[in-house]
């Protein structure tokens, strides 16, 4: 139970509907319970949120399939903060007056749309590091997938997110040892 917040996150993201996310973390729960006896140490909430993975994926195969065959297109893909933090921008509670909470109200709005524009595979990444703060190995294990992999799909996620919300690109930092930039110059007169 202390991670049910996190499964329902987890589908609510993946199957972007409220109403869905409910039933499937419900019947993830329901299947963690079923077979605990199969779990055999280690992270609980990793376990919980590799079941709530295969559900709403089983689901999404089931009643959206169209839209998993999109996701896991490699070729269209290789161009080119957390569901509280999300939930809180509607709270007047974080904000010194009622323009900072509309204003907060739309960037959460924007992030969420972003996300929600997402491919599946990318936006399931996106949201176990982003949202879940999970780190590169537990998203490797709850996706079924090498941590090189998580960390492309990391990367292609926040780059279409940052499109997404119309962010320009982060700066460009190149930087040269001073040493290695002396030798490049010749030598010294």
């Amino acid at each position: 139970m202390p991670h049910l917040d996190a499964a329902y996150n987890l589908a609510r993201w993946l199957v972007r509907n409220p109403q869905d996310a409910e039933d499937l973390a419900q019947e993830a729960m329901l299947r963690a319970v079923r077979f605990f006896s199969g779990f055999r140490g280690g992270d609980p909430r990793s376990w919980l949120l590799t079941i709530v993975r295969h559900t709403c994926y089983s689901w999404l195969t089931r009643n959206r399939a169209a839209e998993l065959a999109e996701a896991f297109d490699e070729e269209a893909h290789s161009a080119t903060t957390s569901e509280a933090s999300v939930n809180a921008a509607g709270s007047s509670q974080y904000y010194s007056s009622p323009e900072a909470q509309v204003i907060a109200q739309s960037e959460a709005g924007r992030l969420r749309r972003g996300l929600d524009s997402l491919p599946v595979v990318f936006r399931e990444a996106v949201v176990l590091r982003e949202l879940e703060g999970m780190s590169y190995k537990e998203i490797a294990e709850i996706s079924g997938v090498s941590i090189g992999t998580v960390m492309s799909r990391i990367a292609r996620g926040r780059e279409r997110l940052r499109e997404a919300l119309g962010a320009p690109p982060p700066p460009l930092v190149v930087t040269e040892a001073p040493a290695k930039a002396a030798a490049n110059k010749g030598p010294m007169p």
